[in-house]
């Protein structure tokens, strides 16, 4: 119908996607209640009702782009092949593409504004990275029960391991002279090689 009667506003999804193609694009310190309103054709106001507090807007941008994550890295972890193939997989997920990479920007800016943040965004922080964290112990327990990796504890080694990856991630993201996603790869897989590779049996 033509004429009078407001539009519709779009769904949560298409905002939360809209603001993460704004972080890709122009930045994350682009990103304003307004100009996210002028992008999707709603106000500031109408913003503020679906997301109270920027805080939350960006929470809820970070846990819609998990859960795409979460959807490739399980379609990596079940397809057939090694252990050792999908733990490499895993880790090329994981690693930001490069400077300024839009999830890693957006992750570092929601955990340093979660030191004052309610324990309820906290708790939602902290199933993002559980999620992380059981699917690397699942696969690591995995390659130990098949004897494709050392028989190490999967879960401290996970605990290691997601440690090793945040640090490099954070030099990647930032853009850290001197690292780049190509070395940190070589990196890992030169630490998984140390410490995963079975010892060969005494004769």
């Amino acid at each position: 119908m033509a004429g009078g009667g407001r539009r519709p506003a779009p769904p949560r999804e298409d905002l939360l996607a809209a603001a993460m193609a704004m972080i890709a694009e122009r930045g994350l310190e682009r990103l304003t209640m307004a100009a996210l309103g002028r992008e999707v054709g709603m106000s500031s106001g109408h913003l503020l009702y679906y997301f109270r507090t920027k805080d939350e807007l960006l929470l809820q941008t970070l846990e819609w782009s998990e859960g795409r994550l979460g959807a490739e890295r399980g379609r990596l972890l079940t397809r057939p092949g090694s252990a050792r193939d999908r733990l490499d997989a895993y880790v090329e997920l994981y690693v930001p593409d490069g400077h300024r990479d839009p999830h890693w920007t957006l992750w570092l800016e929601v955990w340093n504004r979660s030191q004052n943040a309610p324990d309820d965004a906290r708790d939602r922080q902290a199933a993002i990275e559980g999620a992380w964290h059981r699917d690397l112990t699942a696969l690591l327990a995995e390659g130990v029960s098949r004897g494709e990796f050392r028989a190490v504890d999967p879960d401290r080694f996970a605990t290691r391991l997601r440690a090793l990856l945040d640090g490099f991630a954070i030099h990647v993201a930032i853009g850290l002279r001197g690292t780049d996603r190509r070395r940190v790869l070589t990196h890992v897989r030169e630490f998984l090689d140390e410490h995963l590779t079975p010892r060969p049996t005494a004769s």
